[in-house]
């Protein structure tokens, strides 16, 4: 019998538990021919999450749940899924319903044929998303394929059940800054999109800001693209030819008109983009400096505070 275990980050997800553990108690209902494992994450929350997947555990024996001892983010969450998960098969989903459990069924009969290793979801709009993030998340995608080998569908989700195979493959990326999307895309492996309608939260409100999806995505170009790097070399280059040009243009206007260089204002302008350009390359210089600072430290990408089997 084939065993999938189902990894769920979770972070304040107090209202939205009980309604998820009811519908996935009805999709394993009806997939009785496969052994359940559910392997919940708390990362870190400040509500009653915690208390939800104690009962669980309690009341349930496929429930199982890591409680970090405070809020690492949910790349580390999920990481600590793929540590506990033993199933045959793996899927990651939301707590907060926006990954639809009844798609499981579907992705599982589409890997039994053995013609793919992991099946993906992905939105095919945005329904009750701001047209604005919207925006710079369809630029983010389009930017990062082009510049990385990191294969990432616009509108992808982490949502995807994926063979032991691909578990053990995404376990030896042991890396600190992770970008799980990338990660997914830069192992290979033979993938089916699944697409569907967006699906709003059933309860609770999104941890994700502009703010931090804007960092994200930085995060996620920094890990798998050092185009950045190259572009800063470019425009210093850039800069050079031009200070040469100009060099020579000023000599030849001197010496064949006696106008001296003049403007106070064009040359402060000059000199305010040299500057800027030069702070936007240390800039990036300076993120993947502190990428690799981090990963230097060796420090643990969780720590754990409580499992089902009592506090650590």
């Amino acid at each position: 019998m084939d065993k999938i275990s189902v990894i769920v980050p979770c972070y304040n997800e107090e209202e939205a538990l009980p309604l998820f553990y009811a519908e996935i108690q009805s999709v394993m209902a009806k997939m009785d021919d496969v052994a359940w494992e559910l392997c919940f994450v708390d990362d870190g929350s400040t509500d009653g999450t915690l208390a939800h997947l104690r009962r669980f555990a309690q009341s349930d024996p496929r429930v199982r749940f890591t409680s970090f001892s405070r809020n690492f983010g949910k790349e580390a969450a999920m990481f600590a899924g793929f540590e506990m998960c033993t199933g045959d098969y793996a899927a990651v989903m939301d707590a907060d319903m926006q990954d639809p459990p009844s798609l499981l069924p579907e992705m599982y009969e589409i890997l039994r044929t053995g013609e793919y290793d992991s099946v993906a979801t992905r939105r095919t709009t945005r329904t009750g998303e701001p047209r604005i993030r919207s925006f710079f998340a369809r630029m983010f995608y389009r930017i990062i394929n082009k510049i990385s080998n990191a294969d990432i569908v616009d509108g992808a989700r982490d949502f995807r059940l994926m063979r032991r195979s691909m578990v053990d493959a995404i376990l030896s990326m042991g890396e600190y800054n992770r970008f799980s999307k990338g990660i997914f895309g830069w192992i290979g492996f033979r993938t089916k999109w699944l697409p569907y309608e967006n699906v709003e939260r059933v309860a609770g409100e999104t941890k994700w800001s502009f703010w931090k999806l804007f960092l994200y995505s930085l995060d996620g170009i920094t890990a798998f693209s050092t185009v950045p790097l190259m572009l800063s070399s470019l425009l210093g280059l850039i800069c050079c030819i031009l200070a040469l040009i100009m060099i020579v243009v000023i000599v030849v206007k001197t010496l064949m008109f006696g106008d001296p260089v003049g403007g106070w204002p064009s040359m402060m302008s000059v000199i305010l983009l040299l500057g800027g350009i030069q702070l936007f390359s240390v800039g990036i210089l300076g993120q993947y400096l502190a990428k690799t600072y981090l990963e230097t430290k060796h420090r643990p990408i969780y720590l754990v505070r409580e499992t089902e089997e009592g506090v650590k």
